[in-house]
C-alpha cells in the first residue's frame, strides 16, 4: 500500500502540495489525475524519494521513502523524462540498474528482446522518443517491483505499442499483486486499466475513489421535457446543462435512479441515462463549468 499523509512542500514560499493525502491500495492501479500545475509530479517525486517533504508523512508498505535504499530497490518508476547517461545504451542501462535492484530479472530482459525489438547496442540518445520510452519500460519491467510509479507513461508510443506496455503492466498486478500508481493527461487510457482514481487540484487530492463509485455518484442525463417546458426547472440540482433542439442534456451529483425519480415530477416525455467518461467526471468534479471549454469571439 502507498499511503500518503497531509504532505507539504514549498518552493520559495510557493506551496506545490498543501496536505495532500492520498491512498493507493496494495495490488491496485491508481490514476491519479489534474489539470497542469496540480501537484502531480511534486508528489510522485517524494514517492521516488528525490524530494522531502516539509511536512505530512510518505509511506510505501508501511516505510518511509525518504533516505531507505531498501525500500526503494522494491520500487521502479518511469518519469515523464526518463534519465540516462548521455553516451549509454540500453544493454549498459541494463548494468547500471542490475546495480540497484537484486531482483533484477536477466531472464526477462532477454525475454522483452522480443516485445521491444530495439537494438540494446545503440545508444538512447540516438532513439526516437517512442523508442526512449520502450526502453524505460524494458529495464523498468526487468526490476520485478513491487510497486511501479509512472508520470505520463505512454506518451510518445503508438497505439500498438501502448496496448503491449500496458498488457504487460497488468500481467505483473495479476500475477505478481504489482501496485501502480499512474499519473497521466490521457484519461481516456487511464479509464480502461485503473480501478482507482485521485483527482488533484491546487496542491490537494480532492477526492479518490474506485472508478466504479466515480461513475455511480455523477448521471448525465438526456432529456426531453413536455411541450412548454423549454428550460431545465431552477429546482433541480443540476450541474451542467446543455440543449441541442428538444433534448436537454443534464450532469447531475447523484445515482441514475434517484435522478429519474427527480425528474419524473415534470413528466419527461424521454428520460436516458448515457454512461460518464472519466473525463467529463474530471471536469465536473473540478467546478463544472469553469473548467469547461470556452468560446472566444476575436
Amino acid at each position: 500500500m502507498i499511503e500518503i499523509r497531509d504532505l507539504v512542500k514549498r518552493f520559495d514560499g510557493f506551496a506545490a502540495l498543501s496536505g495532500a493525502t492520498l491512498t493507493v491500495p496494495a495490488g491496485s492501479v491508481y490514476g491519479l489525475v489534474g489539470p497542469n500545475g496540480a501537484g502531480k509530479s511534486t508528489l510522485i517525486r517524494h514517492l521516488t524519494g528525490i524530494f522531502r517533504q516539509d511536512a505530512g508523512t510518505v509511506r510505501i508498505g508501511g516505510e518511509d521513502v525518504w533516505e531507505n535504499p531498501g525500500l526503494k530497490a522494491r520500487v521502479a518508476d518511469i518519469p515523464d523524462d526518463w534519465y540516462y547517461f548521455s553516451q549509454a545504451a540500453i544493454r549498459d542501462m541494463m548494468r547500471f540498474y542490475r546495480g540497484f535492484y537484486p531482483s533484477f530479472s536477466m531472464e526477462r530482459y532477454e525475454a522483452l528482446k522480443e516485445v521491444f525489438r530495439i537494438d540494446e547496442k545503440r545508444p538512447i540518445r540516438r532513439l526516437s522518443k517512442g523508442m526512449q520510452k520502450q526502453a524505460a519500460f524494458w529495464l523498468a519491467l526487468c526490476c520485478m517491483p513491487e510497486y511501479l510509479i509512472l508520470d505520463e507513461p505512454v506518451d510518445g508510443l503508438d497505439p500498438v505499442m501502448r496496448r503491449q506496455v500496458w498488457s504487460l503492466v497488468l500481467g505483473d498486478v495479476a500475477q505478481r499483486d504489482t501496485t501502480v500508481l499512474v499519473s497521466s493527461h490521457n484519461l481516456r487510457e487511464l479509464e480502461d486499466v485503473c480501478d482507482h482514481v485521485g483527482i488533484m487540484d491546487h496542491g490537494k487530492v480532492l477526492l479518490e475513489r474506485s472508478l466504479a463509485q466515480l461513475q455511480d455518484n455523477m448521471v448525465k442525463l438526456q432529456v426531453v421535457f413536455p411541450d412548454g417546458v423549454t428550460e431545465v426547472p431552477a429546482d433541480l440540482p443540476v450541474l451542467h446543462a446543455s440543449k441541442i433542439g428538444r433534448i436537454h442534456t443534464l450532469i447531475m451529483r447523484m445515482g441514475a435512479k434517484e435522478a429519474e425519480e427527480l425528474l419524473a415530477v415534470y413528466q419527461p416525455l424521454l428520460v436516458d441515462a448515457v454512461p460518464l467518461t472519466l473525463e467529463e467526471i474530471f471536469i465536473y468534479e473540478l467546478g463544472g463549468a469553469d473548467y469547461a471549454v470556452r468560446d472566444i469571439v476575436l
